[in-house]
């Protein structure tokens, strides 16, 4: 069953901020739970984690021979990451259906990609077949 990861983003601090200030906490964590709470009994669920606030966050960067660390995630609020979820569903389709419904924020976004496995990649490249061996051991095929 194709995978595909549900990524939770801020598109506008302001109007999140705003649209979340006026939910208590706990109806926020209710809402969120039932729904968490499908996706579990519906069996779709591989992972899903929030993510610390921005401030607690690094970033390497490739520029140049060594990498360069920076505090803060990005120069760009509409780029925070805030969770993700990780489904196995049947189609790009149904996890467009989950997405829409964990978009109830307003300024935020749901991206969806499906992840690709490993028997897309060419079988005969020797850190293939390690990554290969590495997923079975792991129980992750």
């Amino acid at each position: 069953m194709p995978k595909y990861m549900l990524i939770w983003r801020t598109i506008d601090e302001e109007k999140q901020n705003a649209a979340m200030a006026d939910i208590p906490f706990e109806q926020m964590l209710e809402t969120m739970g039932k729904l968490n709470d499908e996706l579990i009994k519906s069996g779709v669920v591989l992972a899903m984690e929030g993510l610390d606030p921005e401030e607690h966050t690094v970033v390497t960067y490739a520029d140049g021979e060594q990498p360069v660390v920076t505090d803060g995630p990005y120069g760009e609020t509409k780029e925070l990451f805030g969770g993700f979820y990780l489904l196995s569903v049947a189609s790009k389709q149904e996890a467009v259906e989950w997405a829409k419904r964990l978009t109830y924020f307003p300024g935020s976004a749901v991206e969806v990609r499906r992840v690709p496995t490993i028997d897309e990649f060419p079988q005969d490249n020797p850190w293939i077949q390690k990554e290969l061996e590495w997923r079975t051991k792991n129980g992750q095929l």
